[in-house]
């Protein structure tokens, strides 16, 4: 059985594909497209699932899309006529509607079949219960507790429940116009930050900043004693007038969310490109940590619920490296499960799992434990790809050697212990918005300068935001206080204080690190190289930003050469070519 899943019309499009109950294929649109965050129907991304399995769109037995119309739709429909919301807002709305209801129809025009050849049923997934599917079917446990958590979808903001084996029990959740997703975009907004996801600049930006603004939060957030929450909206636009977003082949934007009154509350927001002050990071602080304050509170309510030591999260918010690292400090859960796609994308796999496991009641039979999904490229079409370009011609400014992956190996670690950055594409392109060994790139996190370099050279980048550390995963406790793997960069972890001065260029200011911890069983080669890293400077750590500069992360190998060539990384290595500037 082949069951297609699709993120569609709404931010972080995505596609997936499951046979018989095993992930097979998972990208972004936005790889391919080239366009963050590209917003519409995934046809390119549905394409190289179906390519990649051998088969067509007349193959595919189920079609589950993350979202569902009709969820809620009196409740709707009831508040458009009570709040008399602007009547483009409405048409908007409604449009969206229709492309949701005509998927099949889109997809037969884009592959030029029928529609009536193709056999696949449509299967509408509730939002929220998709990004519940989508890591709790797919997590390592029988039974956890589940959350999640995010802007908004199909009218809810947060869902709440219990999963065991194939099934799920939804205990409560929380519907618009409530939502700690809209909350943190709000002043996300408010601090100059306008790009649909910027919200991750915000969570660097707490680092600078103290809490002093955590009581006006406190007015604008009010937790409630079953363990969920609410806003006061009227520090908000969205409940009064309704927010202009769009989702139609583009990259997605959303409007103004915040009102007047949070003027009145913080002051004049700050202009997009206005010099940052110490204002706003502590605003950034204080907003974190109502965050924090908020998400705990739902952890810790759950768990009195329900008793269980493993949690399960999704949504949006669950990209919140920072809130995700202090889990195990914050509450009683013990074992803790984020998949390297949390976000809308990854509604795309939690819609199939969901008809797999809770609609036909199959029993669960994968995991995902590591994040390649993607396209990968033979040594052939490496080859064609560097051929086509400036490369192969000129000799003077650069060398081009094929080598075997333990020559590879070798060499990279000696040029990064040299201070050499390199641009690292192997294997499958990564699912999800992290860089994690296959598509990245890579320096010395001894480097004191290191940081400066890559955000002044390569990245171009505000300086605050801080990089990764990926670490082999047997040496997480010995660098960082808490014991326990980060496969997919999911959590930030405090750096012991005598462990910081090793490892300068990859310590935030707080004494904090986004992790990746890398075991040999999912990354052998990228495990190899870090390893290899640690013999030759005594420190099992390398620092891994993702390919690209201001752009979705790499994809094809064209796409690395291209970005080799108009930033200042020294080495480029695609499969088993190793390409350096002389």
């Amino acid at each position: 059985m082949y069951i297609l899943g699709i993120n569609a019309y709404h931010g972080d499009s995505s596609a997936c594909l499951i046979k018989d109950g095993e992930l097979v294929a998972a990208l972004e649109e936005e790889r391919i497209r080239r366009i963050k965050h590209w917003a519409g129907l995934p046809t390119e991304a549905i394409k190289f699932c179906l390519d990649y399995a051998g088969i067509g769109i007349k193959d595919v037995d189920y079609i589950a899309v993350n979202r569902d119309p009709f969820a809620r739709f009196h409740k709707k429909i009831l508040r458009v006529v009570l709040k008399g919301i602007s009547v483009s807002f409405v048409k908007q709305r409604l449009a969206n509607l229709k492309k949701i209801k005509g998927v099949k129809e889109n997809l037969a025009e884009f592959f030029k079949v029928d529609e009536k050849e193709i056999k696949a049923k449509v299967a509408n997934i509730e939002h929220h219960r998709a990004h519940l599917a989508s890591s709790f079917f797919v997590s390592p446990f029988e039974e956890a507790a589940v959350v999640s958590v995010d802007g908004m979808g199909d009218f809810v903001s947060m869902m709440i429940g219990v999963g065991k084996r194939n099934k799920m029990k939804i205990l409560d959740l929380v519907e618009f116009p409530h939502s700690l997703g809209i909350f943190y975009t709000a002043i996300t907004q408010f601090l100059g930050f306008w790009n649909y996801g910027d919200e991750y600049k915000v969570m660097g930006l707490s680092a600078f900043g103290r809490p002093n603004y955590l009581e006006q939060m406190r007015q604008i957030v009010r937790l409630k004693n079953n363990g969920l929450f609410d806003l006061d909206t009227s520090y908000f636009r969205h409940d009064s007038e309704g927010v202009e977003m769009t989702w139609l082949n583009e990259k997605p934007t959303v409007g103004r969310l915040f009102s007047d009154k949070l003027i009145e509350l913080f002051g004049e927001p700050r202009k997009e490109n206005e010099e940052l002050n110490q204002k706003h990071q502590d605003i950034a602080a204080s907003v974190q940590a109502m965050y924090e304050e908020a998400f705990f509170h739902i952890l810790n309510h759950l768990y009195k619920k329900t008793g269980l030591k493993n949690i399960a999260l999704a949504g949006g918010c669950a990209q919140n490296s920072l809130a995700n690292g202090k889990i195990y400090g914050n509450t009683p859960f013990e074992n803790v499960y984020i998949p390297p796609a949390a976000h809308d994308a990854g509604g795309a796999v939690g819609a199939a799992f969901y008809v797999w496991n809770q609609v036909f009641g199959l029993p669960r039979k994968f995991a995902i434990n590591s994040a390649f999904f993607g396209p990968e490229y033979n040594d052939e079409e490496i080859k064609n790809s560097l051929r086509n370009t400036k490369i192969y011609k000129n000799t003077e400014k650069f060398s081009v050697q094929k080598l075997s992956g333990d020559r590879i190996i070798r060499k990279m670690a000696q040029f990064l212990t040299n201070g050499k950055i390199v641009g690292w594409f192997q294997g499958r392109t990564e699912w999800g918005p992290r860089a994690l060994g296959n598509r990245s790139i890579l320096a010395n996190p001894c480097l004191p300068k290191m940081k400066k370099i890559l955000n002044t050279k390569i990245k171009k980048r505000e300086p605050f935001r801080p990089f990764a550390p990926s670490i082999l995963e047997e040496a997480v406790g010995d660098y960082f206080e808490e014991d326990c793997p980060v496969p997919f960069m999911e959590k930030v972890y405090m750096i012991k204080p005598e462990k910081r001065e090793k490892i300068p260029a990859v310590v935030h200011v707080d004494g904090t690190g986004r992790l990746q911890s890398v075991s040999e069983e999912n990354n052998s080669l990228y495990y190899k190289l870090i390893k290899e890293f640690g013999k030759l400077t005594g420190v099992p750590i390398v620092l891994n930003t993702s390919f690209n500069e201001n752009e979705p992360i790499v994809n094809k190998p064209e796409e690395a050469i291209d970005c080799f060539l108009r930033t200042q990384i020294d080495v480029l290595v695609l499969g088993n070519y190793l390409i350096a500037r002389k």
